[in-house]
């Protein structure tokens, strides 16, 4: 961790007026994309030309500790923004697990972490963000201004109308660590009961939960991590060395990790999908550099095999069954979640699962209709199953979506999706939606949410 000095107002102008002269220099009809050097999405998109030149936003503005706000470039990642607040005692109202993660993706794609039973998603804590829109201008827009229509449909629009150039968001205290309870479940309905009685009272058994989130390694022991923010000294954890976080709710009862060990506990081994590269043995541990363990250099791996498909020729070499990748995270409603595991249990072999409860904090959002006042548990599964016999490549996704639907919940966009346009539309508010983009991207220059979501330009 390093202090990031902010760049400062005069070299933001600069950088946003660097980016409208780039987007100005694209000719009518061709295709839109952010010349972004990383990626969190799971789903292939198309190849076009020459994108929009950002390099001169990716930094913090001004952090004003005072006011516990923070003015933040759109493709600014969340480990430059942390590393930019943690001195100030502050964090974002909600940090997602991957380092890479920019703000504006975060916002404009949705984002989750255990903060999120008490904060809702990072969307929530915007209090105004600039956006350079389909039109070509930077619009600043506040949920009371003129453009709220535009800050109510930006969340989960996932750049179709627009790209966001500067976020003000709110800040919150953090104490030196995080003292952790990783308690044991042998039923989920008794795991799911206890995340409804820490979401309504904040405590459990007696002590204040700042964050909650939680693993199921099998349908008989899932475990639920209950933390409390701490400026109390003593020993803490590290999961950046031979030690493996996830497997550390097995073995240990009680936890201490610094703030920002714990912020970025689940980037080291990608949750625990790290174990894919051999990541994982300690052999292989050992001699892998500590600064090349982190999620974006998984993720370039991926990227690799997705282009050349090595493993997969090699899987068929060897008489494997060819994978369907099972990339997804959803919402259930928490009454629901218990439905939905069991089913997953039965029907996907995978393991293990995230659970993060979530609400949202005051308001609904028109691009992702969850109900406020309602609690969800947010389900995160990554990685592949067999593909049998009999079966085609996509089918497991599809029925998960089909059984997510049932259940009243949502699912994420960032990875595979195979709804039609009908379905999509509603669930994924079509009309408010279709509103949005006829009045701020006229001309249509920016692709469409469902064809770049289902679709995948």
């Amino acid at each position: 961790m390093g202090p990031q000095v902010p760049v400062g107002w005069a070299a933001h102008r600069r950088a946003v007026e660097t980016l409208q002269r780039s987007y100005a220099d694209i000719p009518p009809g061709d295709a839109v994309r952010l010349a972004k050097k990383t990626s969190n999405l799971f789903r292939p998109r198309a190849q076009v030309g020459r994108g929009l030149d950002v390099s001169g936003l990716g930094g913090v503005v001004e952090v004003d500790p005072d006011a516990r706000t923070a003015d933040v470039q759109g493709m600014c990642t969340y480990e430059d923004l942390v590393d930019a607040t943690l001195p100030h005692g502050l964090m974002p109202l909600v940090v997602p697990q991957l380092r890479t993660i920019t703000l504006g993706g975060a916002v404009t794609g949705l984002g989750i972490e255990a903060t999120s039973f008490r904060h809702g998603l990072p969307h929530e804590s915007v209090l105004e963000l600039d956006i350079l829109t389909g039109a070509g201008e930077v619009l600043t827009a506040r949920p009371d201004n003129e453009h709220a229509e535009l800050f109510a449909a930006f969340p989960n629009s996932l750049g179709s109308l627009g790209y966001a150039t500067r976020l003000r968001i709110e800040l919150m205290p953090i104490a030196a660590g995080v003292r952790l309870a990783n308690v044991r479940f042998d039923d989920i309905d008794e795991l799911l009961a206890t995340v409804g009685d820490v979401m309504k009272t904040g405590t459990h058994d007696g002590r204040h939960v700042d964050v909650m989130d939680g693993v199921v390694f099998r349908p008989g022991e899932s475990y639920l991590v209950l933390g409390e923010f701490t400026d109390e000294p003593g020993p803490t954890s590290d999961y950046t060395g031979q030690d493996i976080y996830y497997r550390s709710l097995r073995a240990k009862g009680t936890d201490r990790l610094s703030a920002y060990d714990y912020l970025w506990r689940w980037d080291t081994d990608w949750f625990w999908c790290s174990s894919a590269f051999g990541a994982q043995v300690p052999a292989v541990r050992r001699v892998w550099p500590r600064r090349y363990r982190r999620s974006d250099v998984y993720h370039r791996i991926v990227r690799l095999e997705n282009r050349y498909g090595l493993a997969a020729r090699v899987g068929r070499w060897r008489g494997e069954l060819d994978r369907e990748r099972v990339v997804q995270d959803v919402e259930l409603p928490l009454e629901r979640t218990g439905d939905f595991l069991r089913w997953f249990a039965a029907e996907v072999p995978m393991a293990p699962i995230w659970l993060c409860p979530l609400r949202l904090r005051e308001r609904e959002w028109p691009l992702y209709p969850m109900h406020a006042g309602q609690a969800y548990v947010n389900v995160g599964f990554w990685g592949t199953v067999p593909i049998v016999p009999g079966a085609a490549d996509g089918d497991v996704n599809r029925a998960i979506e089909a059984k997510v639907f049932e259940l009243g919940g949502h699912k994420s966009l960032y990875s595979d999706a195979y709804y039609d346009r009908e379905t999509f539309d509603r669930l994924y508010g079509g009309t408010a939606y279709r509103a949005a983009k006829d009045r701020y991207d006229p001309g249509h220059r920016l692709t469409d949410l469902y064809d770049k979501v289902v679709g995948r330009k």
